[in-house]
């Protein structure tokens, strides 16, 4: 008996299965044959046009693309004589390649000339043979991918905006003004000798990328305790049994504060001495763990 043939996904799927790989809006399918720099022959795909990405699959049914071309910075298309009858053949031309389609009829053609001039122009082109119904296609398109097109300037000009904030508060406050460029030794020492101060300072880690903080709490009798404070990416993880991650050293020196209801207060010298500026106290809910890693 023969083995049966796995079931073909139903096309829902197939669409589903495909935003899980980029969620960049479906503006047009077809088959295309497609010849990029390096190939010697025309390969067969189907083709989406995904936003300004076109996305090519062996066949209608892949849920997976073979490859894919970004066409935003698209220079020109430019039309090629074809000898085949009831075929267009153009060329892609890029900055980095030049991509040579080819379509089964002409009218397939000039949806897929049409649909590629909208969304890298952002404009509907006059020179294209379309039905109505398909120049309103386009001008829907059109509307659509200036939309996405706002909402990604949008996005990224917020996080040049955040950043920006960020690096000037960084400029006013460069450290907390419980930071001390001194080794672990020199914190406890100071500690011991003015509780006064404070009993928390901030100092270099051992490795002079990372952080470490020095502690001094008296429950039963004086104990000094330190905690790694590790820099990864643009935030800081304090070493705990449960690691707890935050943005800024600013909000490290918040964290042990308030988890400890206040028995744990910056070491400041006087303001002449002071490296930074007052810490920014924001609530944190995580728990000090006993067990710290060493620093």
């Amino acid at each position: 008996m023969m083995a049966k043939k796995p079931p073909k996904p139903a096309p829902r799927r197939i669409f589903q299965e495909r935003l899980k790989i980029t969620a960049l809006p479906l503006y047009f399918e077809g088959f295309l044959l497609v010849k990029r720099s390096g190939y010697q022959e025309y390969e067969h795909y189907w083709t989406e046009l995904r936003g300004t990405t076109l996305f090519f699959y062996s066949d209608k049914k892949s849920t997976i693309y073979v490859d894919k071309l970004d066409i935003i910075d698209l220079t020109c298309l430019t039309d090629q004589n074809s000898t085949e009858k009831n075929c267009a053949k153009f060329t892609l031309v890029l900055p980095k390649e030049e991509v040579q389609l080819k379509t089964e009829n002409t009218e397939s053609g000039e949806e897929w000339r049409g649909f590629i001039l909208t969304v890298t122009e952002l404009s509907v082109p006059q020179n294209v043979s379309l039905l109505p119904g398909q120049v309103i296609k386009l001008h829907e398109v059109l509307e659509r991918e200036k939309k996405r097109r706002i909402e990604i300037e949008q996005s990224t000009s917020l996080e040049k905006e955040k950043e920006s904030t960020e690096d000037y508060v960084d400029v006013l406050n460069p450290m907390p003004a419980c930071f001390y460029a001194v080794s672990r030794k020199e914190a406890t020492e100071m500690l011991q000798k003015n509780p006064s101060l404070g009993n928390m300072i901030l100092r270099p880690g051992s490795d002079s990328r990372n952080y470490s903080i020095t502690i001094r709490q008296e429950i039963d009798m004086p104990r000094i305790k330190h905690y790694k404070v590790m820099r990864i990416g643009q935030n800081y993880t304090i070493e705990l049994e449960k690691p707890v991650t935050l943005p800024n050293l600013f909000s490290v020196i918040d964290y042990f504060v308030k988890e400890t209801r206040g028995n744990l207060r910056p070491f400041i010298c006087s303001t002449d001495e002071n490296t930074g500026q007052e810490p920014n106290m924001e609530g944190r809910s995580e728990k000090l763990k006993k067990s710290p890693h060493i620093a």
